[in-house]
């Protein structure tokens, strides 16, 4: 697989050290002249000095060919937000991944239809929550093209539904119970499946649709 990696800060020279170390052909850009040193030290030929946002070096690059992969993983949101356009719609690079600097700026990445991205705050906050949840209920993971997010709920004995099968539970519009974990063991939801304190259930939910799905599992405390 041939990739490019705009940005050779941490982020993307880690990522290039380990695409490299798998075998795969890498182009790393750095601009800044103290950087792009060390980094060349390490990497030879694989790295080029430059400015991603500018198609000259991008093309130097081989965005052309064009790559299977880029990473936009500079530590500038707007400077991402273009490379990615740049190479999407310039050079039909079928997957680029953005890294967003700054979470209130997400929306302008979907926007602009670049919707894969890497947000390491909003990671970081999602752990944080996993470890101390939210009223019982954790985001996994967020489908941001299909508007969905993919939750945890845990059930307790005080909630509405325990002892209360699946079937009969009334749900938010376009929320789906997936799994449920207990006992060390994941099944999948069926409308015969009692829900029990204790259980982890795995739902998907829309996007504002999340409180509503925690009032209908939990009660009015969500």
């Amino acid at each position: 697989m041939y990739v490019i990696v705009a940005g050779g800060g941490k982020v993307g020279s880690n990522v290039t050290r380990t695409l490299l170390g798998m075998g795969h052909e890498v182009t790393l850009i750095e601009q800044r002249p103290d950087r792009f040193h060390r980094l060349e030290e390490e990497f030879g030929p694989s790295v080029i000095r430059g400015d991603a946002t500018e198609i000259a070096t991008l093309e130097r690059a081989g965005i052309a060919r064009p790559p299977e992969l880029l990473l936009a993983v500079t530590g500038d949101d707007e400077d991402n937000l273009v490379i990615s356009q740049i190479a999407k719609e310039g050079y039909g690079v079928r997957k680029a991944i953005a890294r967003v600097n700054d979470p209130r700026n997400q929306e302008y990445f979907e926007l602009l239809g670049i919707s894969q991205t890497v947000c390491a705050t909003t990671n970081i906050l999602g752990l944080v929550e996993h470890e101390v949840p939210e009223h019982g209920l954790v985001r996994l993971l967020e489908l941001q093209k299909e508007g969905l997010l993919i939750v945890e709920v845990q059930i307790e004995s005080n909630s509405p539904v325990a002892g209360r099968k699946a079937g009969g539970v009334t749900l938010p519009a376009g929320a789906r119970l997936v799994s449920v974990f207990r006992q060390g063991r994941s099944e999948l939801v069926e409308p015969s499946t009692v829900l029990r304190p204790g259980d982890q259930v795995l739902a998907v939910v829309p996007n504002a649709s999340s409180p509503e799905l925690r009032r209908a599992l939990l009660g009015a405390r969500g």
